[in-house]
């Protein structure tokens, strides 16, 4: 049996962040980097050939392509960044030189760059370094290396001089420079200073011109590296300015052809601009990125950025990238040909691409389709056949997973909100079912196409297709499941999670048949096998596993890099796995036990999806760079793999009857018109016929007349003509013979004007010759008297020299006694200084050691201090003991006040309840007497009389003690308010003792605390005690404290006020010293200024000698020169002696 081989077939997408990730190969090939590969892409017959990129590449960063179109360079980043050189005309784009910096430690090369004759090859490193390393490639050898530019101005572009081999152009943030190699070296031929632009993009337009595109949307043109004017989009040509620009957007690519160039202009738009002088440029047309049709809400296709532009050789097709990896071209001649519009758009080159991660891949089996989606919000359908994308829509929500249907006409969705089932429509994607499955990540359609599995979170739940019912929900995961598939019948699902968890489901009764849980592992892939007899799994334990019956049958290691997805051959000869790093590998099915398998370089992230179609005929893989990658799978002799399955593709397509009606209605009514159209066009032509008939009568018989009347006005301008020539001849005639006489009287008139003229000229010649004699025995006269003059002027100058200089030995005699002098005194002053310093400092060792003494008395003294502190503190804490004692006897008596409180108001009850009684008793002691009396009256017998006397006796009896027993409790009640008041004067005064005990204690406590911060000043220590004793020791106190102490305080006084006095003594003493030390040192101040003062007069005087002197040596001098100068010597002769007499 032979191996299985994938072949790259077919790429959808174009790889971002690469510098100069366009450019063309001839009229109808391009190249672009797509995954981890070079693409070249035919756009007429739709083929495409790989350049495979290095295996340990960690990405490309720029490529660039030869003037002659043979050799293509790309760079790759990595721990050491190589340039990579590969031969375009080789079938295979055969590998001809690998370029690397030596010994420097380059990560990256951001910018590449051919020169004119593609013998030198340039690179520009990134960040920190921004190094030039110049090749001579084809020799493999290294010519030169220069650093740019610092780290803070980053570079952005290296060009070679188109006409020159040797001169270079570098550009960036405020950097724009020219190179030239020579002497083997790299040297800077201009620098330009533009701190404060930020550049872009630069290309050279002529030899010595080079136009610059900043990040403020300003075109600079520069000539010989020096910045010369600014290009407007206005089309004018203005004087640049380097500090100001219009706030227009910015200009990232610019390209230079054969009539002028080409630049972007923000966001979707290219400018081209033409040539109209040596000096100027015309903007001609303005070319944008269309609308996308796909998409019906807000879009993002036409503010795009455009990263590259390229043109064709033949300069027929204009091509750009975006920042969105699309492709765009236009057709150069017919927008030369469209001179009416002067907006343009581009179109697709092949077609629109994923611009992100791709999330979702399916195929179905009636249809060679591929369904995708994106975190773009778009979902598309590709046709892997044609090569063509066949639908795609843009969605408001992120699409995570998709599902085609078995028969190609419907697909499932799974986005953030909800899980959609749409209907692919011949133009459209349009939705028919929802369902409330949220952030659906992973979902699939059975073989037969009646049910679909949707992942929701941990839940695998299956729907009927039919009925939209959710027929089973499949639990048991414990975190988020990564994958499922199906089973040939449709009996069985697989599905594996994050939890390490690869399960076997029974779609009939919802049952797990199988399991395999490996809780160090995170599955990312499972597959069933050809047979469906064993399960292969993928995961984060960087091996290929073979499961069965619960159990691994066996187990591929692996290589440091992870399995990311799995696809098995529906042949069962071959199992493929995608990678982290975004390669493909190709495993023997049945699994070897050693690592046997063939590493394929695929994409440049890693691989989220892959699947072989149903005829074993293509691998689709998708991954995070956006791309989908068609593998042609063959065997080792490049025949395609046979399949048992015969399998028909449909051509059926879904479309709406509304859509049909509307269609047919469309196209009854475009017939319609198409006959409308042609009747009046007919009509219109012989309306036109007829007119221009007319018309051409009506000329006809116009243009006769005017020639008639044009002959007959030439005859007259003929006659007329002849007339003014007879009439010129005479007047040229007349006029010579004016002429003549003219000349005549004017020679006879100059003539004359001459004589006297030069008889002029002899008298005054006369004039100047007798002058000069005058001027000549002048001459002599003032030398004599010059002569004369400068003897004088010698004598009394020598003899002021003379006196000058016995001056200077005089005062350099006086000034050297007087420095002797003061010499002298320094001396004498310094022995007086080191005498009395001598004697301060044995004063101050006597002070000290008095000092001393004092101390050690003062220590002594502080210890006596402590111990009476102690005993303060003593006190203290028995003042609090009684302070806490009488606490007690106040609450002791308040709750005394408060029992005699409630007896008062008991005795206060009992006196109103005897008042209510004795009251009661007085109205019926009053009532009875009223009654006896009355009885009195009435009564004859005497016995009753005395009966009711002696009743009232004791009534009036009773009413006397009642009487006297309420006045006595009157009575003790005030002795009890008295009592009351006196106890409540005695409380509070005892509450205002407390409380006046408590501050004296606080401020106790803190002035305490405050002498304890003096422990090591002895005097202050003892200052603050004595206050302190002064403050709280009561005179009673004092009284009866023992004799001893009063001797013990009278001592410490009495030692205080010795070392007081003794302090003070010793205080004035200094001072004294103090004093008289001023007043020597202020006496020798004093004498120093005055000598000061001396010497400076002295050197004022010598400097005035000196400058006299020079003064007569350069009169001297000029008395020696020749006599030409005489004249002027004689007036500064003159001058001299009246300064000196003012002087």
């Amino acid at each position: 049996m032979s191996f299985v081989v994938a072949q790259s077939h077919f790429i959808f997408g174009v790889r971002t962040g690469v510098r100069n990730n366009l450019c063309f190969f001839d009229e109808q090939t391009v190249v672009f980097p797509s995954g981890n590969s070079c693409v070249c892409f035919n756009t007429v017959q739709r083929w495409q050939r790989f350049i495979s990129g290095s295996e340990r590449s960690q990405g490309m960063r720029a490529m660039t392509i030869s003037s002659n179109r043979r050799y293509l360079a790309v760079s790759d980043y990595g721990e050491r960044a190589t340039v990579t050189v590969f031969d375009l005309q080789h079938e295979q784009g055969r590998k001809r030189k690998v370029l690397s910096a030596g010994d420097m430690s380059v990560q990256e090369f951001i910018c590449i760059a051919f020169s004119p004759d593609s013998k030198y090859l340039i690179g520009l490193t990134g960040s920190p370094e921004w190094m030039l390393i110049l090749w001579l490639w084809e020799k493999h050898k290294l010519l030169a290396t220069l650093k740019t530019t610092n780290t803070n101005n980053p570079v952005t572009q290296v060009s070679f001089n188109p006409y020159s081999n040797t001169q270079l152009c570098v550009s960036g943030t405020g950097v724009f420079k020219l190179f030239r190699y020579s002497e083997g070296a790299l040297k800077p031929s201009s620098v330009a200073k533009v701190e404060s632009i930020n550049f872009l993009c630069h290309t050279w337009v002529s030899e010595h011109r080079v136009i610059a595109g900043t990040d403020t949307g300003r075109l600079l043109v520069f000539e010989s590296g020096d910045l010369r004017r600014e290009i407007s989009m206005t089309c004018k040509i203005k004087d640049a300015n380097v500090n100001e620009g219009p706030s227009v957007p910015s200009i990232t690519a610019i390209l230079s052809y054969s009539k002028g160039f080409a630049c972007s202009r923000g966001p979707g738009t290219v400018f081209l601009f033409e040539q109209t002088d040596e000096n100027g440029y015309r903007k001609t047309r303005e070319i944008k990125i269309p609308l996308d049709a796909y998409c019906s809400g807000v879009t993002l296709a036409e503010y795009q950025q455009i990263d590259t532009i390229c043109i064709s050789p033949a300069e027929e097709t204009l091509a750009i990238s975006t920042n969105r990896g699309q492709l765009y071209s236009v057709c150069l001649s017919s927008v030369v040909r469209i001179k009416g519009m002067d907006k343009l758009h581009f179109e697709f080159l092949s077609q629109s691409f994923h611009s992100s991660s791709i999330t979702g891949l399916s195929i179905c089996i009636r249809k060679p389709l591929v369904a995708t989606c994106s975190l773009d919000r778009s979902v598309r359908i590709w046709n892997y056949e044609t090569k063509v994308l066949e639908l795609c829509k843009e969605f408001q929500e992120e699409a995570y997973s998709v599902a085609l249907h078995p028969t190609g006409l419907f697909i499932l969705v799974g986005f953030s909100d909800r899980l959609r089932l749409m209907n692919l429509l011949i133009d459209d994607i349009r939705t028919f079912k929802e369902f409330t499955v949220r952030s659906c990540r992973e979902c699939a359609f059975s073989n037969g196409g009646h049910m679909f599995a949707a992942v929701n979170g941990n839940i695998i739940q299956i729907y009927s297709v039919t009925s939209f019912d959710n027929i089973l929900n499949l639990k048991g995961h414990n975190g988020k499941v990564c994958r499922i598939e199906w089973s040939l019948d449709d009996s069985r699902v697989v599905s594996c999670g994050v939890d390490g968890a690869v399960y076997e489901w029974n779609t009939q009764s919802g049952k797990r048949e199988s399991e395999s849980v490996l809780k160090s592992c995170s599955y990312t892939g499972v597959a069933f096998s050809s047979d469906c007899k064993t399960i292969l799994a993928v995961g984060t334990d960087l091996t290929l596993k073979e499961i069965q019956d619960c159990q691994v049958l066996r187990e591929v290691p692996a290589d440091e890099t992870a399995h990311t997805a799995l696809a098995v051959s529906h042949s069962g000869r071959v199992v493929f796995t995608g990678t982290s790093s975004g390669t493909v590998r190709a495993i023997k099915y049945p699994l070897p036990i050693q690592k046997e398998w063939m590493t394929y370089q695929a994409h440049s992230g890693p691989v989220t999806k892959m699947v072989i179609t149903y005829d074993d005929q293509f691998l689709l893989t998708v991954s995070e760079d956006g791309c989908l990658l068609i593998w042609k799978i063959i065997d080792k002799e490049g025949r395609g793999l046979k399949s048992n399955k015969h399998i028909v593709h449909t051509e059926e397509i879904l479309i709406t009857k509304s859509d049909l009606e509307e269609k047919t209605q469309h196209m009854l009514e475009m017939k319609m018109r198409l006959e409308e159209l042609q009747m009046e066009n007919e009509y219109q032509l012989r309306l036109k016929d007829m007119n221009y008939n007319e018309k051409l009568r009506e000329l006809s018989d116009n243009f006769v007349q005017q020639i008639e009347s044009l002959k007959t006005s030439q005859q007259a301008m003929k006659t007329e003509m002849e007339k003014q020539e007879c009439e010129n001849q005479q007047n040229s005639a007349e006029l010579i013979m004016k002429h003549s006489k003219e000349l005549k009287d004017l020679e006879l008139s100059y003539s004359q004007k001459l004589i006297v003229e030069h008889e002029k000229y002899q008298d005054l010649q006369q004039k100047h010759q007798r002058m000069q004699e005058d001027y000549e025995k002048q001459l002599k006269s003032a030398e004599d008297r010059k002569i004369q003059a400068v003897e004088e002027l010698t004598k009394m100058y020598e003899a002021k020299l003379q006196e000058k200089a016995e001056l200077l030995a005089q005062c350099q005699e006086d000034t050297e006694q007087k420095i002797s002098v003061f010499k002298a005194i320094i001396k004498q002053a310094e022995e007086d200084e080191e005498r009395k310093i001598l004697e301060i400092q044995t004063n101050y060792e006597k002070k000290m050691k008095t000092e001393k003494q004092t101390n050690t008395n003062l220590k002594g003294k502080n210890s006596i201090m402590a111990q009476k502190f102690i005993s303060l503190q003593k006190q203290i804490d028995d003042r609090s003991a009684d302070i806490n004692k009488l606490k007690q006897e106040r609450q002791r008596l308040l709750g005394l006040i408060r029992s005699l409180e409630s007896d008062i108001e008991d005795l206060k009850r009992q006196i109103s309840g005897h008042e209510k009684t004795s009251q009661d008793k007085v109205t019926k002691i009053r009532a009875v007497i009223s009654f006896l009396h009355f009885e009195l009256k009435q009564c004859q017998h005497y016995q009753l009389q005395c009966r009711a006397i002696s009743r009232v006796r004791q009534l009036e009896e009773e009413l006397i003690q009642t009487d006297k027993s309420n006045a006595q409790l009157k009575l003790t009640v005030s002795e009890l308010k008295l009592k009351l008041k006196t106890r409540d004067k005695e409380m509070c005064k005892e509450s205002q003792k407390v409380k006046d005990l408590e501050t004296h204690l606080q401020r106790l406590k803190s002035d305490l605390h405050n002498c304890v911060g003096f422990i090591q000043e002895p005097k202050t220590l003892k200052d603050n005690i004595q206050m302190i004793y002064a403050r709280y020791v009561q005179q009673t106190e004092r009284v009866e404290r023992t004799n001893a102490d009063d001797t013990v305080q009278k001592a410490l006084r009495h030692q205080c006020d010795r070392q007081e006095r003794t302090v003070n003594g010793l205080k004035m003493r200094l001072v004294k010293s103090a004093e008289e030390h001023e007043k020597v040192y202020t006496k020798i101040m004093k004498e120093n200024m005055t000598l000061i003062a001396e010497i400076n007069e002295l050197r004022k005087e010598l400097h005035l000698a000196r400058t006299q002197a020079k003064d007569v040596r350069a009169q001297l001098a000029l008395l020696k020169k020749p006599k030409k100068s005489q004249p002027i010597l004689e007036e500064a002769a003159y001058q001299e002696p009246k300064q000196l007499g003012v002087s």
